[in-house]
């Protein structure tokens, strides 16, 4: 079987300020230990029930090259950089089994979150046919799109219970209790690792149980956007529209890929600033 594990940073036990996530800040090689130490637990769990998976791992984080390669466990195989098809799901394919999501957070607007958003601080919500989407429902929808179950999520509470909304039969392992944005309980790092282990082979013996999370087209979406000049560069692209008198576009789609690569498109948008 193989198993795609997509790493985020901001869910992992102990972070809790973007001092921890951002490469430019002084405390960052701290957090980029403490995501890769949770990936290997992840994988040994996976490992543990499956023996002979072939399991590969996405670095999810801002540049996609967070991640330590000569610190993960080398029976994984390490998908990094950017940007690269399906974003955060890199290596996912219809040959895949079950995804696993580590170090996620909530969505842009639901809190108390630690460090909640979607995508990027330029995007302020991402609704699909009316139900509003952060990463977790997207990348979901998405693997869900190809036929594979998401069946574990870690990150703090917000996170799990978003992610049981959507999946309610999915394992979920809540590594800190959200405070605030930036702040939070946290579970010893050691302690985490131990439950994510325990919780990946669980997950994975149980992934029979997981449905999918599909949604059928016609879709309408809509990104509520920070910025004025995003909204200008988003109506470039053929089919979307603003809203009017807001920083919403809008789009409609019959294929929830489409739409997925879509909300990519407009993150990397979002750093192109007025000259």
């Amino acid at each position: 079987m193989k198993v795609l594990i997509s790493v985020d940073m901001e869910g992992v036990s102990g972070i809790v300020h973007p001092s921890e996530t951002n490469p430019e800040r002084y405390d960052y090689e701290r957090g980029r230990a403490l995501m890769t130490a949770e990936a290997n637990a992840v994988i040994a769990g996976v490992l543990d029930a499956e023996p002979h998976a072939v399991v590969w791992v996405a670095d999810a984080h801002g540049t996609f090259r967070n991640l330590l390669p000569e610190e993960l466990d080398r029976r994984a195989r390490l998908v990094r950089g950017k940007p690269r098809p399906l974003g955060m799901l890199g290596g996912l394919d219809e040959d895949t089994d079950a995804v696993l999501f580590v170090g996620y957070h909530a969505r842009a607007g639901r809190g108390p979150g630690v460090l909640a958003h979607t995508m990027s601080d330029a995007t302020l919500d991402v609704r699909v046919a009316g139900r509003s989407l952060g990463e977790i429902g997207l990348n979901a929808a998405m693997a869900g799109k190809l036929g594979v179950p998401v069946v574990m999520l870690s990150g703090d509470d917000t996170a799990c219970a978003e992610l049981r909304e959507l999946v309610p039969s999915a394992v979920t392992v809540a590594v800190k209790e959200a405070l605030a944005q930036a702040a939070a309980v946290v579970l010893h790092p050691e302690e985490a690792r131990e439950q994510l282990r325990r919780a990946a082979a669980e997950a994975i013996a149980r992934r029979a149980m997981v449905s999918p999370l599909t949604m059928a087209g016609p879709l309408t979406v809509e990104v509520d956007l920070s910025s004025p000049h995003m909204v200008d560069l988003a109506t470039l692209v053929p089919g979307v529209s603003r809203v009017e008198g807001s920083r919403t576009i809008t789009f409609t789609t019959t294929d929830f890929a489409e739409a997925y690569r879509l909300v990519l498109l407009l993150v990397q948008l979002s750093s192109v600033k007025p000259r």
